[in-house]
């Protein structure tokens, strides 16, 4: 099997030496001419995965219809809000015969698509069964080092997600697989919000018991959105959902809680994004999420508090009074 990989961040760096790994012929997409130049030459991704080397066996190009010809697999690994600029010269090319796997996490704004539609929405010649999305706890850091992960891949013709299991499974990357592909996708989108949550609250000095908090009602609010998009309800308590949650709300690796932290500290977020070289798509997923709730009519308190921290300079302290002061109710 062929495969591209379209997005050469940390992830997309890391699953092309994965599949590498496991015996396939993989060809790695870079945007940027310059930087898919220097990837090439020094077989290291210094921006998003420093000390890692990529083997020489991986083909880099910058070249995008050259990447996708004659591919039988598709990794789609670019940030949410760049794949329809990125990835629309591809709209015409035929993608009947390749099954299409997106590893990006988010909602794209304006449209409120989420990234299995946005691809449908870009590619005129794709089968929505051959799309399928891949997450769960796996930061690209500990995966380059084969560090023991699971995740999960979803696609409503579960055959198609089993496939995928088989190609990337092996001793320290474990795939299981569900037929829950919005589930999936709103799980691994929301869980960057409230790890932006979870991260504000560490930078504000709260303690243990407000982060299990925030963990908890968050899940509560990312499957009330789940719930109202169609998905089913025990995705959200599996490794795309509170899998994914834990780990981006707790580890020193996860963007979306370091920049929750630093505007729990006091920072302005544009500082913060100007300092960043990796995307945070927790930021841009929070705007969407907010005015999607808004369009649905649902209830996302931490979200909507999160949004008005990061976008209207409320401030942390505030927030979350009124977030403790809220009319009291029986858990659900």
């Amino acid at each position: 099997m062929k495969i591209a990989v379209l997005g050469a961040g940390g992830w997309g760096t890391t699953l092309a030496i994965l599949l590498h790994q496991n015996g396939f012929d993989v060809t790695l997409w870079e945007f940027n001419t310059e930087y898919s130049k220097t990837l090439s030459e020094y077989r290291e991704n210094f921006y998003y995965l420093p000390k890692i080397k990529i083997p020489q066996g991986i083909f880099i190009t910058n070249d995008l219809e050259f990447a996708v010809q004659k591919k039988q697999l598709i990794i789609i690994a670019t940030p949410t809000q760049f794949i329809r600029a990125s990835l629309s010269p591809l709209e015409n090319f035929d993608f009947k015969n390749s099954l299409v796997v997106s590893v990006s996490k988010g909602i794209e704004n304006e449209t409120f698509l989420l990234v299995s539609d946005i691809l449908i929405d870009i590619f005129k010649k794709v089968k929505r069964e051959n799309i399928l999305c891949m997450s769960g706890p796996s930061h690209a850091e500990e995966v380059s080092r084969k560090i023991p992960t699971a995740v999960v891949c979803a696609g409503e013709e579960l055959s198609n997600a089993k496939i995928i299991q088989k190609i990337f499974s092996n001793e320290y990357f474990r795939v299981y697989t569900n037929n829950d592909l919005t589930g999936t996708e709103v799980a691994g989108a929301l869980k960057n919000v409230i790890a932006i949550a979870a991260g504000i609250s560490d930078g504000a000095g709260f303690g243990d018991n407000t982060k299990a908090a925030i963990m908890t009602r968050g899940i509560n609010e990312i499957m009330r959105l789940g719930l109202k998009l169609k998905a089913k309800r025990e995705t959200f308590f599996g490794l795309a959902g509170i899998g994914d949650l834990i780990v981006t709300c707790s580890s020193v690796h996860s963007r979306n809680r370091s920049v929750g932290e630093q505007i729990g500290q006091g920072k302005k977020l544009k500082t913060i994004l100007n300092e960043m070289k990796m995307v945070a798509e927790g930021v841009t997923t929070t705007k969407a999420a907010y005015e999607l709730s808004k369009s649905l009519d649902i209830e996302l308190p931490i979200t909507h508090q999160v949004y008005k921290i990061l976008f209207k300079d409320k401030d942390p302290l505030t927030a979350t009074k009124i977030l403790m002061k809220r009319n009291l109710k029986e858990e659900k």
